[in-house]
């Protein structure tokens, strides 16, 4: 096997795709910033007993571990930046009342979320902690909504569900853990027939309710029905006038429902949605409320996010048209050297050809060139 070759599910990023990810960071980056979002840069090493805080299962056998030459304590590679800004946020800033951050940096897993994904993701994301009513959970909505348009994502589609459905249907239950991780897969899955061979010693109301989500899923009737077929609970009822309130402050981008998903049901604690577009093969955006997430940081307060993969999100929106560029001579004329100075300077991008490699051409495209005329440097169109 060849040395330089890269481990699976690894690879280098190469000029054009770098380009178009770094112009994508920029652009997600400046769209938080707009709304008050301040950017936090969380180490890509921790101790794992700090980094793994509070963690699920999930979360430890995805992430790589490795000891400290320096105090030999065991250390791990990130793979989720999300408890780090918690951290953050309980113990560098705690702050009273509201704040909001955003990152953006590499993430690395033990094995590939999905069949073609990287194990290397670049997560952007954004936090908001310290208020608890639907006001951030429309904010961080609509954050990761312009996050999409400023990438040039069409027709989004945002899926809706709340992990408070469920809890509140469950709530007088007790379910071993086996019992209640079956549960939940077979609701995932909308096998109705195991969701009530699991839910056959509940009350018929909590069964049939748990039953009649396995086919919840769709348009805004959706949650009519539900009201329909649903147990009258408070948490029930709390839940889906939420979910519409949700719904209707988002207001054009297309918006559906599954309320048996239960993915992260240990780590949301209300509303959770997925954002989809044609052009992706799974979910571009994840997010949520997660109140919990900085308990075991000594701080439990409301919290709400999302995050991205800007690799993933990369490969489903159209690059970027190169912008035009300036060629140039190379040598040490004083006024070449001031004329080429003055252009980058004013954010040109100027390409000097070396001497011999006059055909060559490189990424940038030259749509100009800098020449000599009458002892002055002037561009010119090409």
């Amino acid at each position: 096997m060849s040395a330089w070759l890269l481990p699976d599910h690894i690879a280098d990023v190469l000029p054009s795709e770098a380009r178009h990810i770094e112009e994508l960071r920029r652009d997600l980056l400046d769209t938080a910033r707009c709304y008050g979002y301040e950017l936090v840069m969380p180490p890509l090493l921790e101790h794992l007993d700090s980094l793994l805080s509070g963690a699920g299962e999930a979360l430890d056998l995805q992430t790589f571990k490795l000891v400290d030459q320096l105090s030999g304590r065991a250390m791990g590679l990130r793979a989720d930046s999300t408890p780090q800004v918690a951290r953050i946020d309980a113990h560098l800033l705690n702050r009273r009342g509201v704040t909001r951050l955003c990152y953006c940096g590499s993430v690395v897993h033990t094995r590939p979320g999905a069949p073609h994904a990287s194990r290397e993701p670049i997560q952007f994301g954004a936090e908001i902690y310290g208020h608890s009513g639907e006001e951030a959970d429309l904010e961080v909505l609509g954050l990761a909504l312009d996050c999409l348009r400023a990438a040039k994502v069409t027709a989004p589609r945002v899926d809706l569900a709340d992990t408070r459905l469920v809890r509140a249907m469950l709530q007088a239950q007790e379910l071993k853990p086996e019992r209640r991780s079956a549960l939940f897969q077979a609701l995932a899955s909308k096998d109705r027939a195991e969701v009530g061979r699991l839910a056959s010693a509940m009350a018929a109301s909590v069964r049939e309710g748990l039953m009649a989500l396995t086919h919840l899923y769709g348009g805004a009737a959706v949650l009519d029905e539900a009201s329909q077929v649903l147990p009258d609970l408070p948490g029930v009822r709390d839940s889906l006038e939420s979910l519409r309130r949700l719904a209707k402050g988002i207001g054009g981008a297309d918006v559906s429902f599954d309320l048996a998903d239960l993915r992260g049901y240990d780590y949301y604690t209300g509303v959770r949605f997925a954002i989809y577009a044609a052009s992706a093969r799974d979910a571009l955006v994840r997010g949520g409320r997660y109140d919990e997430v900085g308990a075991v940081f000594g701080r439990s307060r409301p919290a709400a996010g999302f995050s991205l993969d800007l690799k993933n999100l990369v490969s489903a929106v159209p690059a970027k048209a190169l912008p035009g560029a300036i060629r140039a001579p190379w040598g040490a004329d004083p006024g070449l050297v001031r004329a080429i100075a003055g252009l980058r300077a004013r954010g040109e991008i100027v390409v000097c050809v070396l001497p011999g490699h006059e055909s060559e051409v490189d990424e940038f495209e030259c749509d100009r060139e800098l020449i000599e005329a009458a002892g002055q440097w002037i561009v010119q169109a090409l």
